[in-house]
């Protein structure tokens, strides 16, 4: 593996990503390569790379799993802004860097991003032609989720309340930065917390892959374009990439299951496939080996065909 710092020539400092290689890999040749997107509050070191990351070089391709800006190893400031256009421009300039690689042949690329960043995913592939394949691993559309759940079904009353705190910042107030998921399974519990993915999360983060570069949390008053962003914009129309969707059929209140169904049925793409693994839920899909595995044995074959591995 090789750890490179690739320029957001937009916004002037460093992504942070991790490069995973074949099975006796030669530079001398070209191959297909697949950019991994990790979850909201996550970073390359978690799912995105240790688990669909290795598992994709394991198979014969090229895998980078990249930090999104202003979070996990990458640079920017102020730290955990969760802003769509941000996010989906950072897809360009990992791709753009790929095409700066001899053993990279530019033709074939793919991306596949988990939760968020499958929702990320499928909005970059409707305007970035150079990705060939498209894999949403329980992608959530984030833009929803932040008008519905993490705005208390009042979007209009958090943007308010961001234009506060953002005006209040501006004046010199301190920061607020929240959490996405609660701080322990002990926090969850005395919270009353019930929601299967709100407890997924704090599993998998607290305790399953604990990880100093994983956020877990956001800026509130930079959130409100999150508010009035849409993954799906334009699907039917623009996302002709092939595409697979791949969902737990246990729904959880961050709504990966719904999405999942909505951009299979929207996406303009000829060449689409919908998975959805019996038995399970969204955090087990990161990296339980039962669905993990279910999840690849149709994830490398897709690649595979559309990719001409």
């Amino acid at each position: 593996m090789e750890t490179v710092k690739i320029r957001n020539k937009d916004m002037y400092w460093d992504i942070a990503a991790d490069i995973q290689f074949p099975p006796g890999f030669d530079p001398k040749k070209k191959y297909a390569a697949i950019v991994c997107a990790h979850p909201i509050g996550s970073c390359k070191e978690q799912t995105a790379g240790n688990v669909y990351g290795k598992a994709l070089a394991e198979a014969g391709f090229i895998a980078i799993a990249f930090d999104r800006s202003t979070q996990g190893s990458s640079g920017g400031e102020p730290r955990y802004i969760e802003d769509p256009t941000l996010a989906v421009e950072d897809f360009r300039h990992v791709i753009d860097h790929l095409a700066t690689l001899s053993y990279v042949d530019i033709d074939r690329v793919g991306v596949l991003g988990i939760c968020g960043g499958g929702g990320y995913a499928i909005n970059i592939t409707m305007t970035e032609r150079r990705i060939k394949a498209l894999a949403s691993i329980t992608g959530v559309n984030f833009g929803r989720l932040c008008r519905e759940g993490f705005s208390g079904y009042d979007p209009i009353g958090a943007l308010d309340a961001m234009a506060r705190q953002r005006t209040a910042e501006a004046r010199g107030a301190p920061l607020q930065v929240d959490l996405f998921v609660p701080p322990s399974m002990d926090g969850a519990k005395q919270a009353g917390v019930t929601d299967i993915d709100v407890l997924g999360a704090t599993d998998y983060y607290r305790n399953r892959c604990v990880n100093d570069s994983a956020g877990t949390r956001a800026m509130f008053s930079h959130r409100s374009a999150s508010v009035g962003w849409d993954a799906f914009h334009l699907a039917e129309t623009l996302l002709t990439a092939p595409m697979i969707v791949i969902i737990g059929d246990k729904p959880g209140g961050f709504g990966a299951y719904r999405d999942g169904q909505e951009i299979y049925g929207r996406a303009a793409s000829k060449h689409k496939e919908l998975v959805v693994v019996e038995e399970t839920s969204h955090y087990e899909l990161y990296d339980q080996p039962r669905p993990v595995g279910k999840a690849l044995e149709r994830l490398v074959p897709f690649f595979k065909q559309h990719l001409d591995a």
